[in-house]
């Protein structure tokens, strides 16, 4: 990258809450026209450095250094002032007013003290049109997709005059084609001499975007990439102590009971086709595809959430009936959903509460439970699955979203069980948050229990599976069962029907 002019220093700065001391002596530098990344687990002090920098919180320690000169920010409205914007992850956008009136929420322009729509549409639409935006600024604003609702912040930051952009995981709800989009919006803010301050967690999209990476772990700054420098060995290595290799280490269980867990025939009549499979006691099953494919359908069937059409289910031999989730708890299924602010946590309730919820009835005492009991019963799990939180009593929406996914997992692993479904069980988590689960899932196999392990991410599926079957249009096409064969360019072959389909179920498929 060419040599740019500093525009932000960030020096010594330190902020601690209760109990946690969340940065320590940070350090930071950023340029004019760069897109620069900060990257590091949940819990690294990302987000209190960028609301300290947005004006939502206040440094302890340190100073802030802008165009040379040290600066207070004293509130949000007074980073914005300053030339300062930060987009967050839950867009803020108003959704039944226009998008002009969105852009200038809270500076509206006005003549003879009525509101000027059609000035700010003027001015509006001229920096819609910098942002290659497709639609027109009289629009109301909630019936945009995300990504749409993405360009009008970015448009209320440049109507601001703003020459550091803050966005935090803005691709997490966009698909590949918006994710292109606001590449390329970036790339155009970048060129414009916009200085932008990027957080994520998305290796791919990291290397793809950033001009330099920084490091946070555990509070404290760990270092600088240039963009020659950038790989992703190194920045797992800064980001958690330990090589990209570590990541898949894991206890491999060579005791398999092939066949423990028979799903026969099962289907919905829509998105499922009459599909076979089997997994192993001490087995962990990759099952891979492209969205579309049925993965997540075909787990909701076996769990009962969804009504099947056809098939049966049998474990140990015995056929299941399994009308509902409370079917399959009762016979040993687990199911942690991809989505787990959607479907699978209670946001506003304890850490504690989460945990105990699927044993409650071993807890009560004539049909009462009391918080005591259940957050002193989730402090062994806390403790097993090294979640990272204040205590028991918190609520879950205040931890990180590693955090919330090991709470999940917590919830499941009380039931013990025998079958263990595991949809997107990483997705939104940081690769420190990846491994410690991965390591939990090696652990349950050596302990007997068949996992299901549904994935987007190709490396984690090759790296942790020990048996892939690959699904398209509702169908198992393919199943690859030699380790040394399972390779992400095999998996895209017969999941984007590159090869022809060359599956078939049977009984036995659970050996190994």
């Amino acid at each position: 990258m060419d040599k740019r002019e500093s525009i932000l220093q960030i020096e010594h700065l330190s902020k601690s809450f209760p109990g946690v001391k969340a940065l320590d002596d940070v350090n930071l530098e950023v340029s004019e026209g760069e897109v620069h990344v900060v990257m590091g687990e949940n819990g690294a002090g990302k987000s209190t450095l960028m609301k300290i920098l947005a004006g939502v919180y206040h440094a302890d320690e340190g100073r802030i250094v802008l165009d040379g000169k040290e600066v207070f920010i004293a509130s949000p409205q007074d980073a914005i002032n300053q030339g300062i914007n930060l987009i967050y992850q839950e867009l803020s956008v108003a959704p039944n007013i226009s998008v002009s009136e969105n852009i200038f929420l809270g500076s509206e322009k006005s003549r003879f003290g009525i509101v000027d729509r059609s000035e700010m549409n003027r001015i509006s639409r001229g920096i819609l049109r910098t942002l290659g935006a497709a639609f027109p600024p009289e629009t109301r604003a909630g019936t945009l997709s995300i990504a749409e609702q993405q360009q009008i912040e970015i448009a209320r930051a440049l109507n601001h005059q703003s020459r550091i952009l803050i966005m935090d995981e803005p691709t997490a709800a966009l698909s590949d084609r918006e994710t292109d989009k606001l590449f390329e919006v970036v790339f155009s803010l970048r060129d414009q001499g916009i200085a932008v301050l990027y957080i994520s967690h998305r290796m791919n999209e990291v290397i793809r975007i950033a001009d330099r990476v920084s490091i946070l772990r555990d509070g404290q700054y760990v270092g600088t990439l240039d963009k020659e420098d950038i790989n992703p060995d190194t920045i797992v290595t800064m980001m958690v102590g330990r090589s990209l290799e570590d990541f898949y280490e894991h206890k491999i269980s060579t005791n398999i009971r092939p066949g423990t867990f028979i799903v026969e025939n099962i289907s919905d009549g829509k998105t499922v086709n009459e599909t076979s499979f089997s997994v192993g006691a001490g087995e962990i099953l990759g099952l891979a595809g492209l969205v579309g494919a049925g993965r997540a359908e075909m787990s909701r069937l076996i769990f009962g959430i969804d009504k099947k059409t056809s098939g049966q289910i049998y474990l140990d031999g015995e056929k299941l009936s399994i009308q509902s989730p409370g079917d399959a708890i009762k016979y040993g299924l687990g199911f942690v959903p991809e989505d787990r602010k959607l479907q699978g946590l209670f946001l506003q309730m304890s850490v504690g509460d989460n945990i105990s919820m699927n044993v409650l009835g071993n807890l009560s005492k004539a049909g009462i439970l009391k918080h005591s009991t259940s957050n002193n019963y989730a402090r062994g799990p806390m403790s097993d699955l090294n979640v990272r939180a204040a205590s028991t009593s918190v609520s879950v929406e205040s931890l990180s979203g590693g955090n919330q996914q090991k709470v999940l997992l917590a919830r499941w692993l009380a039931i013990k069980p025998k079958v263990l479904i595991l949809d997107e069980p990483t997705r939104g988590v940081d690769v420190g948050a990846k491994s410690e689960i991965y390591k939990i899932m090696g652990e349950l196999a050596s302990q007997g229990v068949a996992i299901i392990f549904i994935s987007s991410e190709l490396p984690e599926i090759v790296g942790i599976a020990q048996r892939v079957l690959i699904m398209r249009e509702g169908s198992i096409v393919s199943e690859i069962s030699n380790k040394d064969e399972i390779s992400q360019e095999n998996i895209m072959y017969y999941a984007t029907g590159a090869k022809t389909p060359n599956y078939t179920y049977k009984k036995t498929a659970g050996k190994i």
